[in-house]
């Protein structure tokens, strides 16, 4: 969370918006949770309950794939929703240059503060982004690995 907020401090490094330090926290997770995997959570992977015989040399492919991508889901949303409202601000201050190239400087000073109310407005859902993804980031980790250690019932 907090390198999601010091990535809203004009002139500050976007540590989170760099795919390498999302690449390194969902990583950890990965970790995580193959080592600390217990036998029934790779049961549950080369042998799922419940699926029939003739389905297996489907499934088990699948669910192997699913430890890879469940990290990786977690890196790409992470990193695409803090970029997402830095690009958008970025957009919209352009667009005070875009006006004042093509209309001049009146068609600019007419851009100006549409755009900056609406960078205002981007910037604060963007603090919100900043608290949800690390609350979502934290607790879709705390259930991949909580569902790789929970003993059988």
């Amino acid at each position: 969370m907090i390198n999601n907020l010091l990535g809203l401090i004009p002139g500050s490094a976007n540590v989170t918006g760099n795919i390498a330090v999302t690449f390194v926290l969902s990583f950890i997770t990965f970790v995580i949770t193959t080592i600390s995997g217990n036998k029934n959570y790779w049961g549950h992977i080369f042998k799922p309950p419940g699926v029939p015989v003739i389905l297996l040399p489907i499934m088990v492919p699948i669910e192997f794939l699913g430890i890879f991508t469940k990290p990786f889901a977690l890196m790409i949303r992470l990193f695409a929703n803090i970029t997402a409202g830095h690009i958008i601000i970025l957009s919209l201050i352009s667009l005070i240059f875009i006006a004042q190239s093509s209309l001049g400087n009146g068609g600019a000073w007419g851009v100006a503060p549409v755009s900056v109310l609406f960078v205002l407005f981007i910037s604060l859902i963007e603090i919100l982004v900043a608290f949800l993804q690390a609350y979502i980031f934290t607790l879709l980790s705390a259930v991949f690995i909580g569902m790789a250690v929970v003993e059988e019932h």
